[in-house]
């Protein structure tokens, strides 16, 4: 079978993952974090890192890792409670930033991103987000690929790499626009202090969770 003959699975999957990246998550707030502090070239080196993980999980869930992994409940239960103290660390480096002056706060970096870099990091927070298991088990659910062939899967798997890293890219370039970051000199107090509750209401959520 050709690839034409599973476009309109392919393009189902798409969208599902489309709609995802599209809302603003724990991905999207920290490429805001990391634009406002970094600039836009460390921002988009972030998204190529969420990209990559996109393409793992993604081959994972073909392969069906993804689905026994979500059956394995003590490693989800650590995998989600390590993702939330990743996340509680991003809040308090975002209140840090709150309170600090303005001088001061220009040498306060995103925690993890001198050690992990832009793309690691990037890697990193999509990873340690247990959700984003269960979101491309639906995803392949919904595109019928997991049964396609392999030049299939592979396209289906490009073309996951292309909308995570593509869709992260374009809030990168959003949030670190001359508008945005005149935005956020003004209120660079409000917006971190915003970022910091955000951050620690997804881990709240995160660890509370049920798996």
């Amino acid at each position: 079978m050709t690839i034409l003959d599973h476009l309109p699975q392919l393009l189902l999957a798409w969208s599902v993952q489309a709609a995802g990246v599209a809302s603003p998550g724990p991905g999207v707030m920290l490429i805001l974090g990391v634009a406002t502090t970094h600039g836009r070239g460390a921002a988009l080196r972030l998204c190529l890192g969420i990209g990559g993980a996109a393409v793992l999980l993604a081959a994972a869930t073909v392969l069906g890792l993804a689905a026994i992994l979500s059956e394995a409940r003590s490693l989800m239960i650590a995998v989600k409670l390590i993702g939330a103290g990743y996340l509680a660390w991003l809040a308090w480096g975002a209140f840090r930033k709150a309170a600090a002056p303005s001088a001061l706060a220009r040498q306060v970096s995103v925690p993890g991103l001198s050690r992990l870099g832009p793309v690691g990091l990037g890697f990193a927070m999509q990873m340690t987000n247990p959700k984003a298991i269960f979101f491309w088990i639906a995803v392949a659910a919904v595109g019928g690929v997991g049964q396609a062939p392999a030049h299939v899967v592979a396209v289906f798997v490009a073309g996951a790499f292309a909308i995570s890293a593509g869709g992260h890219a374009a809030w990168a370039l959003l949030l670190s626009s001359r508008p945005f970051r005149a935005l956020y000199a003004r209120a660079r107090r409000g917006i971190e202090a915003a970022l910091g509750v955000v951050f620690a209401l997804f881990a709240v959520r995160l660890a509370t969770s049920r798996i």
